[in-house]
């Protein structure tokens, strides 16, 4: 039987710490799995914050072209950047039949442990992303109880008179945007709404 290939991966936050700690970790781990290493990705002072790592975005990539079957990692923080990162990856590599393993955290998405565990972070990172719009919403809604004025004021006779004005004046669409604080495709609707209500306006 073929032995499965492995991606290694493994990252430190600065200059003066070392991977190959971690590294010796995944080795044995792949070793006692009989697993053959694809490859080791490593990223070197390469905070946990940071969107864009060199070796992660090279292993993600080998991913999407299946040259492993396992992605091991030492922790779930020296692979991801948060709970959403983590969760979309995860996906990602589930999509791509690809495994996942964490070696501190002993979890292994091919197994049922694992597997309930990736679906508790996943329904973690769910709740976070509802509570955030529901803050989003009540926020909409304290300003509304208090007189505010929310999204795009509905289109009223004064400034489609002053869109008009501008635009036969010859000022561009982009530019009536940016004076009345609305977009340039709404500019765009309403003078063509405009024109064809009021067809001799048209300049």
């Amino acid at each position: 039987m073929k032995a499965k290939r492995v991606a290694l991966y493994a990252r430190v936050s600065t200059n003066d710490q070392t991977t190959e700690n971690q590294l010796e970790d995944l080795r044995r781990y792949a070793e006692e799995r009989g697993w053959a290493v694809h490859e080791e990705y490593v990223d070197h002072a390469i905070s946990g914050s940071k969107s864009s790592r060199p070796a992660l975005d090279r292993m993600m990539s080998a991913a999407r072209k299946k040259r492993f079957s396992v992605v091991l990692v030492w922790r779930f923080d020296r692979f991801a950047r948060s709970v959403k990162h983590l969760v979309l990856a995860l996906e990602e590599l589930r999509g791509l039949s690809i495994g996942f393993v964490s070696y501190q955290e002993n979890v292994d998405t091919n197994s049922p442990l694992g597997a309930a565990i990736f679906t508790i972070i996943a329904a973690m990172a769910q709740l976070e992303r509802d509570i955030i719009i529901e803050r989003v919403h009540a926020g909409l809604r304290r300003a509304k109880a208090q007189g505010k004025k929310v999204g795009r004021p509905p289109m009223g006779q004064a400034d489609a008179g002053e869109m008009d004005r501008l635009h036969r004046s010859g000022v561009r669409q982009h530019e009536i945007a940016r004076r009345l604080g609305v977009s340039r495709a709404y500019v765009s609707r309403s003078l063509a709404s405009l024109h064809k209500t009021h067809p001799k306006s048209n300049p």
